[in-house]
C-alpha cells in the first residue's frame, strides 16, 4: 500500500483495503450529509458497482454501515445490518474517530457486536474523519 504525502493512504486504497472486491453487492446504512463521499466512491470503485440502499430486499455480500453515537442503540442498528446480509458476510461499521464529533467508544463497539451476534476482527483508519470496525457474521449452515 503506498502512502500519500502525508502520511496516509488514498482513498482507492482505502476501499480496497475493506476487502470489498468487483462484483460483491454491498449495502450502505446510515448514510447522511456527513459522511466521507470520497470513501464512498473508493468503495464503489472497488466493487465496480453502486452500493444498495436499505430498500434493496436481496442478500448482500457485505454491509457498510455509518454510525455516529446521537444514532441510538448500536446494537439495533447491527441487528437492523444482518437484515440482508449473507451468513458469513460483513459488516463495516465506519464511525467518526475519537475526538470527533459523535464519536463511538470502541467499548461500545466491543460490547455491542457480540449482543448482536457478530465478531469484532480488524479496526482501521479509513479516512481523515472515519475509522471503520469490521464484523462478520455467524456463517449459516449447509
Amino acid at each position: 500500500m503506498s502512502s500519500t504525502a502525508d502520511g496516509g493512504t488514498t482513498q482507492t486504497e482505502n476501499g480496497a483495503r475493506l476487502g470489498l472486491t468487483t462484483g460483491m453487492v454491498v449495502q450502505e446504512l446510515g448514510w447522511d450529509n456527513d459522511t466521507d463521499d470520497d470513501l464512498r466512491i473508493a468503495i464503489e470503485d472497488a466493487i465496480d458497482a453502486d452500493m444498495v440502499d436499505g430498500d434493496y430486499g436481496n442478500v448482500v455480500d457485505a454491509v457498510v454501515l455509518w454510525w455516529r453515537e446521537e444514532d441510538g442503540d448500536l446494537v439495533d442498528g447491527l441487528v437492523e445490518a444482518l437484515t440482508d446480509l449473507v451468513g458469513g458476510g460483513s459488516i463495516w461499521l465506519l464511525t467518526p474517530k475519537i475526538g470527533r464529533p459523535n464519536a463511538v467508544d470502541a467499548a461500545d463497539i466491543a460490547e455491542a457486536a457480540p449482543i448482536a451476534g457478530l465478531s469484532q476482527t480488524i479496526s482501521a483508519s479509513v479516512s481523515k474523519d472515519w475509522a471503520a470496525t469490521r464484523l462478520l457474521a455467524p456463517k449459516t449452515p449447509a
